[in-house]
């Protein structure tokens, strides 16, 4: 996994969604993030960790290629504006979902 910065992981991003507009998926995630690099300890050690800040960590796939990247508490809103609007971008490619099944289960029912 390829940790990003946040412009970098935004354009990688729209890569991401240009290269599977016509098949394939991108899942992303997000996720609180503490900084630990290591898993937490088993019982019987007991350490304390107390992070610095609140930060969360995104992570994309589009099942070959993986990217992430780790937003600080003060970048957080300018962050999410442009997230949102390469959201809104590159949600144009949606399926409808269809009606005909909703119907036959009401079929079977009475």
């Amino acid at each position: 996994m390829v940790l990003l910065e946040n412009d970098s992981f935004l354009t990688e991003l729209t890569r991401l969604f240009q290269k599977c507009r016509n098949s394939g998926s991108v899942v992303i995630t997000l996720k609180k993030y503490d900084g630990r690099t290591k898993p937490i300890p088993k019982k019987g050690q007991a350490v304390s960790f107390e992070p610095a800040d609140n930060k969360c960590i995104v992570r994309a796939s589009d099942g070959k290629k993986k990217i992430s990247t780790v937003v600080n508490t003060k970048e957080v809103i300018k962050f999410q504006m442009a997230y949102s609007n390469l959201l809104r971008a590159h949600m144009d490619g949606l399926k409808k979902k269809d009606k005909k099944s909703k119907s036959k289960k009401t079929k079977a029912t009475q």
